[in-house]
């Protein structure tokens, strides 16, 4: 939520006169737009909310025709929007239930058997008067890319533009609407190029990953196994803290960062493996 608020006040910092403001965003797990919405329910005056998707459209079929159908992913030039199933949301389904934990066990559950959950009427209305949505294909993505560096000389990531485009098909591009970017665009240039080319020098920190030596292990998809690789890695990880800990005499802090940063990648790759369990 905090990119939410903060934008709020330096788009009202600039434009006083500006009482809500709006807010496109690229999204295919739901998270970044639902963190728009809570914003919005603890009171942060936000008009619209745009949910801007690729051509794994399951968002924008919802929102405009209350289909939440499961489609094979199609692979796109934004992947990280390449989704199938969002993941987070049922969380926003809960509220649209009316906080009926019992009725959204039972949606999700006919959900999993028969890969779609449909709603209309009220429910339909509800969901489409707190989010409006816009579907963005490939040959789009490229058009709005190379129009925006050739009159503004900004170069968007192939994800960010879905969010502009979103504005201009649902006709808002008014100075009280925010597009969320999500990524520095150096990290796709091969994406970007069929736009804009000659591309623009990356950032030396992170062209300078291209000629890094990659290092990768390979897990079979077992819950049990990754999470005992990952305790192997933690415990050579303190063996060789302590290590430093002992020679150095100050590396306690140092060790607990990391200890810190390495719970936090426990956490994710358990979320992770149960979101795919589920699938």
């Amino acid at each position: 939520t905090t990119y939410y608020y903060w934008s709020y006040m330096r788009v009202t910092d600039k434009h006083p006169d500006v009482s809500e403001v709006s807010f496109s965003v690229p999204t295919g797990n739901f998270g970044d737009i639902l963190a728009g919405y809570y914003a919005k329910q603890m009171g942060l005056p936000v008009g619209k909310l745009i949910v801007a998707t690729n051509e794994n459209d399951i968002l924008h079929r919802f929102f405009s025709k209350g289909e939440y159908h499961r489609e094979a992913i199609a692979h796109t030039i934004s992947p990280s929007m390449d989704i199938c199933v969002s993941s987070n949301f049922e969380r926003y389904l809960f509220h649209l239930a009316g906080n009926d934990s019992a009725k959204l066990s039972k949606w999700m559950k006919d959900f999993e058997t028969t890969r779609k959950l449909t709603v209309s009427g009220d429910l339909l209305k509800q969901a489409q008067s707190d989010f409006l949505s816009a579907r963005c294909d490939t040959k789009e993505t490229l058009r709005v890319i190379k129009q925006y560096n050739d009159e503004s000389g900004y170069v968007l990531c192939p994800h960010a533009a879905t969010g502009v485009s979103a504005i201009h098909q649902l006709k808002e591009v008014v100075p009280s609407m925010v597009c969320l970017a999500t990524a520095h665009e150096a990290k796709f240039p091969a994406a970007v190029k069929r736009a804009v080319d000659p591309l623009p020098t990356p950032p030396i920190q992170l062209s300078e990953l291209f000629h890094k030596e990659t290092r990768r292990s390979e897990c079979p998809n077992d819950l049990k196994v990754v999470q005992a690789f990952v305790e192997k890695k933690i415990a050579i990880r303190m063996a060789e803290d302590a290590a430093a800990t002992k020679s150095s005499g100050s590396g306690l802090e140092k060790q607990l960062k990391r200890t810190v940063v390495v719970a936090a990648i426990i956490g994710a790759i358990a979320v992770g493996m149960q979101a795919y369990k589920r699938r």
